[in-house]
């Protein structure tokens, strides 16, 4: 188990695709760097982008997809 998670830096609803019937941005197993997108994060009818921060391989999503998630919360945690 790795030390290395994603943090959500603001509250709301979290979405692992633009849009239901579009791909996730990224699934476990997939290998990520600084600036790549892996979800979105809603906010009173407003998205803001989830970007990593660091380089890494996805173990899991801590966060189901459409679940509330609070500032602080670990999203994701990287191999």
């Amino acid at each position: 188990m790795s030390d290395k998670e994603i943090i959500c830096p603001l509250p709301g609803i979290f979405y692992r695709s633009p849009a239901p019937d579009q791909p996730n941005y990224k699934s476990p197993g997939d290998t990520i760097a600084p600036g790549d997108v892996i979800g979105l994060v809603e906010v009173m009818k407003s998205f803001h982008e989830i970007k990593a921060e660091v380089a890494g391989e996805i173990d899991d999503f801590l966060i189901e997809n459409e679940s509330p998630v609070n500032a602080g919360q670990p999203i994701v945690r990287l191999k």
